[in-house]
This record gives C-alpha cells, sequence and structure tokens, in this order.
C-alpha cells in the first residue's frame, strides 16, 4: 500500500501523463504503476556470499537455488503472486515460463542461453512477499573488472559492481532497486566497499547513502570449528565491519543464513527432530568427537543412516545441530515446532527482520517517493519536447513545495552529510539523521518523556541553532545543508503543536 508522499507523485504522474506527448506519457505511467508496488529491495554480494539462502529465509520458501549454476548468474526477482510461476523474460520482451523443479526450487538450467536472458520473474503465494519484492542478484566482481559498454551506460560507472557478463537489462533490473541488503563474510575488502558503493550509485535517488543500504554478515558459523559457538566472535566483527562501511550502510547485522532458511521455510521436519533426539541420546564424549568436523559426523554418527546425517548437514550444518542437540538434551521432548523457533532465534535472523522493518520498510514511502522524483526529474531533462520539459520540470517543482514533502530534501541532506559529500560535525550529523529518518518527535529531540510543549520548545531551539550554524558556523555546502534542517526542526515543532 502506497503512503502520503508516493500516493502524491502517483497523482502528480496521472496528471501529467495527459498533458505531455505519448513517449514521456508512457513513462509516467510506468513510474505511476512502480509506485503501487511493494518495496523492491536487492540482494547484493559476492559469489558464495550466502544471498540466495538469504533470500530464501526472507521469503519463507527454500526456492532459489544456493548452488552456483545457470539461475545464479542472471537477476532474479520474487515477488507476491496468486499462483506459483517462473518466467524467463529474454533481453527482447519474450518470456519463456518454466515448473519448480521437484524440490520446488527454480530449475538449475533455464533453457535459455544467458546472453538472452533479461531476468527471471518469480511470483510465489508467500504472504512475506506482499509488502516486499526481493531481487536476487549475480554475485558482485572485483571493482578492479572492466565491465562491458552496455552495463557501463546502463550502470553509469566506470568499473564493474557486477560479473563481467551481466548485460544491460539484468543491469538495469538492478538498478530499479530502491533499497540494498550487501550481503558479505567475515573480512570487508577495500573493494568490497567500492563495488557497493559502485551498485548502490547506479539505483535509486538515496542510493548513496546509508538511509536505504543495510548489511549483513553472513555465515557467522563458520568463525569457530565444529559446532562452536560463533557469537562471541561474531557480535564485535559485525561492530567492526560496521565501522568499516558507515558511510554506506545503516548497520551490519550477524546472521547464521543456512538456520534462517531452515527455519523460515519449514525445511526441519518431524522426523528431523526425532533423529536429533537419538543423537542427543549419545555419551557426551561421543557427542563432542562427532561434531568436531563435518566428516567425523558423516562417518562416526552411526546411530543415523548416511542419509540422514547428510540432510542434518545440509539443513544446520554442525553448529545447528550441536545448537538443536543441546536444546533436547536439557528439553527431550521440546516440539519441532518450539526447535524451529530456538533455532531461528539463534540464527541472528530475528534481528534482521527487525532492521529491516525499521531501515527500509517504515522508510519505503519516502524512499520510493523519493526514486519517482528522481525519475521524473530525469525525465524532465532528458525529454525531447522542450515544452514537455518545462511542464514536469514545474510539477516537481510545485510538489516539492509542499511541506510534507521536506522529508525528502531531509534525506538528501542527510545522505550528503553521511556519505561525507558535505563534512559536518558528528553531533550535528547525528541531529540531521535522526530528524531526516524518525516521525517521533522524543527519539529525535532525545526527550523520551517530555511533553508537547517542552518537545515544541526544544524543536525551536533545534531550529535556531541550525540557522546560526548556518549563517555563522559553516561552508556554502554546509549552509545549505543547516537550511534544510532548520526548516526541519520548525516543522516538527508546528507537528507537535497540532
Amino acid at each position: 500500500m502506497s503512503g502520503p508522499l508516493s500516493a502524491s507523485v502517483a497523482t502528480l504522474c496521472d496528471e501529467m501523463a495527459s498533458r505531455v506527448g505519448a513517449e514521456a506519457g508512457h513513462q509516467l505511467i510506468q513510474i505511476r504503476d512502480r509506485l503501487g508496488e511493494p518495496l523492491r529491495v536487492a540482494i547484493a554480494g559476492r559469489l558464495k556470499a550466502g544471498k540466495s539462502t538469504l533470500v530464501n529465509a526472507l521469503i519463507g520458501r527454500r526456492v532459489a537455488q544456493t548452488a552456483v549454476g545457470e539461475c545464479t548468474r542472471v537477476v532474479t526477482r520474487f515477488r507476491y503472486g496468486t499462483a506459483d510461476r517462473v518466467d524467463v523474460v529474454c533481453r527482447d520482451g519474450q518470456r519463456k515460463s518454466l515448473p519448480l523443479d521437484d524440490d520446488g526450487m527454480i530449475p538449475q538450467r533455464l533453457g535459455v542461453p544467458a546472453s538472452r536472458v533479461a531476468f527471471v520473474d518469480v511470483t510465489l503465494t508467500s504472504e512475506k512477499l506482499r509488502e516486499l519484492t526481493v531481487v536476487d542478484t549475480p554475485g558482485l566482481a572485483s571493482t578492479d573488472t572492466v565491465v562491458s559498454a552496455r552495463a557501463e551506460e546502463a550502470v553509469g560507472v566506470s568499473t564493474a559492481p557486477f560479473d563481467a557478463d551481466i548485460d544491460a537489462d539484468s543491469a538495469g533490473e538492478v538498478a530499479a532497486a530502491e533499497a540494498v541488503v550487501y550481503v558479505f563474510t567475515q573480512a570487508v575488502r577495500a573493494d568490497d566497499v567500492r563495488a557497493l558503493e559502485a551498485f548502490r550509485d547506479a539505483s535509486a535517488r538515496l542510493a548513496s547513502s546509508p538511509i536505504n543500504a543495510l548489511g549483513v554478515f553472513g555465515k557467522v558459523d563458520t568463525l569457530v570449528g565444529g559446532a562452536g559457538d560463533p557469537w562471541p566472535v561474531a557480535a564485535p566483527l559485525a561492530e567492526q565491519q560496521g565501522a568499516l562501511l558507515a558511510r554506506t550502510v545503516s548497520d551490519v547485522v550477524p546472521v547464521v543464513g543456512l538456520l534462517a532458511e531452515t527455519g523460515e521455510s519449514g525445511r526441519l521436519t518431524g522426523a528431523d527432530r526425532d533423529a536429533l533426539k537419538q543423537l542427543a541420546a549419545l555419551p557426551a564424549g561421543q557427542l563432542k568427537l562427532i561434531l568436531a568436523s563435518a566428516d567425523l559426523f558423516r562417518s562416526r554418527a552411526t546411530v543415523l543412516g548416511a542419509e540422514q546425517r547428510e540432510r542434518l548437514l545440509g539443513a544446520l550444518d554442525l553448529y545447528g545441530i550441536g545448537f538443536a542437540l543441546a536444546q533436547l538434551a536439557a528439553e527431550p521432548d521440546v516440539s519441532t515446532g518450539e526447535l524451529v523457533r530456538r533455532l531461528v532465534a539463534a540464527s541472528g535472523f530475528p534481528r534482521l527482520q527487525h532492521t529491516l522493518q525499521e531501515t527500509f520498510r517504515w522508510r519505503s514511502d519516502a524512499i520510493k517517493a523519493g526514486w519517482a522524483l528522481a525519475r521524473l526529474e530525469r525525465l524532465a531533462g532528458h525529454t525531447r519536447d522542450e515544452n514537455d520539459r518545462e511542464r514536469l520540470r514545474g510539477a516537481v517543482e510545485r510538489l516539492l513545495r509542499d511541506p510534507a514533502y521536506h522529508r525528502l530534501r531531509l534525506l538528501d541532506a542527510a545522505q550528503r552529510v553521511a556519505t561525507g559529500s558535505v563534512p559536518m560535525p558528528m553531533q550535528w550529523e547525528q541531529e540531521l539523521t535522526r530528524l531526516a529518518t524518525s516521525e517521533d518527535p522524543r527519539w529525535i529531540l532525545r526527550l523520551p518523556d517530555a511533553g508537547a510543549d517542552e518537545l515544541a520548545t526544544a524543536a525551536v531551539a533545534a531550529a535556531n541553532r541550525w540557522r546560526v550554524y548556518a549563517v555563522a558556523g559553516a561552508g556554502p555546502a554546509q549552509s545549505r545543508v543547516a537550511q534544510v534542517a532548520h526548516r526541519g526542526f520548525h516543522l516538527l515543532a508546528q507537528q507537535v503543536r497540532r
């Protein structure tokens, strides 16, 4: 469902479509239609970083292939539909429908040469996709890789944030996302940062800031050997990575992706729980031995057949198996559903879901409206008809004069400061970010128990501080940002007085 900002832009598109030429009118209708869709989030990262595993957890079904194959080398869009359907969309507009494979996953082979594929369009009946469209991307290549001419033209960067063979249509599908989740493992390399910046520069109006990008530190269970607890290592490491990526993502969330996928997709069965209970009854010394490595688990867990042992490894890996065994040892009669709930909690996925809710969905109205305004501004700048250009520019300016749209100016100012393009003292940067990314005056003003009068007084005082800073303490770029913040706090004061 569209928010008020998006709804206003959609209305503008409808009104202007009948006043401009056919070409511009068609693009206006496309922009309007996109505003009615769920927020589109692209999952980015290197090959084998765990992107598809995370996608499966987010959509609540194990449908994206996690092994490298044809279907993992192209962009795949997952959206809600009334029936499960896989369409390979070719660059010439043709569609080829495919059935899901016997395991309910996208087929490894698409039946179309990769050079002809623009993207794979997957509709699923998953309720989780009603409010979120997920785009699974090819692995990001090193930014030292030279991009093809078509991709360079579409993405607008001189080095490739994608695999070298990605075509312009695929790059365009990625660039249409309004928000980005970047998945990485263990060490963040310098070219990871550059690749993410290039990726995000290619997407939406707010894409070059932490406002619509989130980092996921995946596969944290691989930080320690065997079934050991990775969280004492993962938590501080994620904080360090968050500091390294502070100008690029809003947060870094550590996750055991495999546990999240298994739990959220309902992959763990009652038979699996019974098999784990059998293992939990083994002597402690024997358990310690078989959990020391995957090879030992395969060869020494003799109370279970080879097929069952392999299934447990594939669904939980050693950390998940060890965690489940500890739960069953302490509470042998724990149900399958409760065991799954505990496994999901142990994966760190609930924190990721909460962060996505706070970071993306809460801001989705502003993110989508900002995306649409960027497209309108681009359309106004490139439309061949001079009269159409003037009509579109005038319409956008009128819309932005509405006080409600000052939130977009705040977000734009905050991203400039957050990325370092407009340097500002940390306390000013933090206050601006709070103002731009929240509607809660108590949180913005750091007055959790204040009443309306106290909040209004504090908002006016903040507005005056920013006005003084704009006049006396700032350079030209800082002054422009400060003026935006000044008006934002005055509007906040008016809000709390109503």
